[in-house]
């Protein structure tokens, strides 16, 4: 039975306000542990999505196999890889620039998402979305030539900025495949419970070959992870999975648009984090330039 549109509205706010915890708890875990850089951000990225696996462990019984399009697995599996390589960057770039630059940067999945529809799909580009694409590439290119003036414990902005691109790309393929999935018959449980057990394979050895591996952290550090497996993946990003059975991948990059408003004001408040002039002018235009390019996807 399909939900009406403001019960699918009240599971997008839950989603966004859920995920935009994310930065909140990856920063929180860095300080706690006193470290940043790849290494641990593939620790944090792994551990959050094996828990998330290990969670959901139970509802492999109940997979179905009768109905479903074989696709529907490659897309699942093709979404998981893809959704273990946007962590593997998004989160790493956190430990490189504020968390309004990598969130901002992150959630400008409506311009790839709109660019890959046109692409995969032949889906036509309007003159209004191709204007918004342009503005929005521009305030990116602003947050990420201009993130540098930001404290000096941002070591290295320009790195960090293009890993939060990365990171929105492959999100943009995430979504994009799990719609694809869902329509070819794999039910939400199902679908998540491949795609997040296909993350965490694909990034389980990497803390090993490139860090210290899961063990020797302080315990707070495991409970941030844990805190990450519950709200920003298992409530937020399933929240999104939900959704997309119901309404384009489109229409929910906008929704996810308010992720850094709110993960903004969640770091000024945990941690005084003031943004650069840059980096606000930036995604105020980020922001706008996506705004007009969706505007035909609102008015539907």
């Amino acid at each position: 039975m399909k939900p009406k549109s403001w019960q699918v509205g009240i599971i997008l706010t839950i989603g966004v306000l859920a995920v935009s915890t994310s930065a909140i708890f990856i920063r929180l875990a860095m300080e706690t542990a006193g470290k940043q850089g790849v290494d641990f951000s593939l620790f944090l990225a792994a551990s959050r999505l094996g828990m998330s696996a290990l969670i959901l462990l139970p509802t492999w019984r109940k997979i179905k196999t009768t109905n479903i399009n074989s696709k529907a697995y490659y897309y699942a599996i093709a979404a998981g890889v893809c959704l273990a390589v946007h962590f593997a960057t998004w989160i790493s770039s956190l430990a490189f620039t504020s968390i309004a630059a990598s969130t901002t940067l992150v959630t400008t999945n409506p311009i790839w998402v709109a660019l890959l529809s046109w692409f995969c799909f032949r889906e036509r580009l309007s003159r209004r979305t191709i204007l918004g694409i342009f503005i929005a590439l521009v305030g990116a290119i602003l947050i990420a030539l201009g993130d540098g003036n930001t404290e000096s414990s941002y070591n290295n902005p320009l790195l960090g900025n293009s890993l939060a691109l990365i990171g929105s790309w492959t999100v943009s393929f995430y979504l994009l495949l799990g719609s694809q999935a869902q329509k070819q018959g794999l039910s939400i449980s199902n679908y998540i419970a491949i795609v997040y057990t296909t993350a965490a394979i694909a990034l389980l050895p990497l803390p090993i070959f490139f860090g210290d591996g899961y063990l020797g952290y302080p315990d707070r550090v495991y409970v941030y992870v844990l805190l990450m497996a519950i709200f920003p993946q298992l409530i937020g990003h399933t929240s999104f999975n939900w959704s997309l059975r119901w309404i384009s991948p489109t229409f929910i990059t906008l929704g996810i648009l308010f992720e850094p408003i709110v993960a903004s004001l969640l770091g000024f408040f945990i941690f005084a984090e003031m943004p650069s002039i840059f980096v606000l002018v930036g995604g105020s235009i980020v922001l706008s330039g996506v705004a007009i390019a969706t505007r035909e996807v609102q008015n539907e």
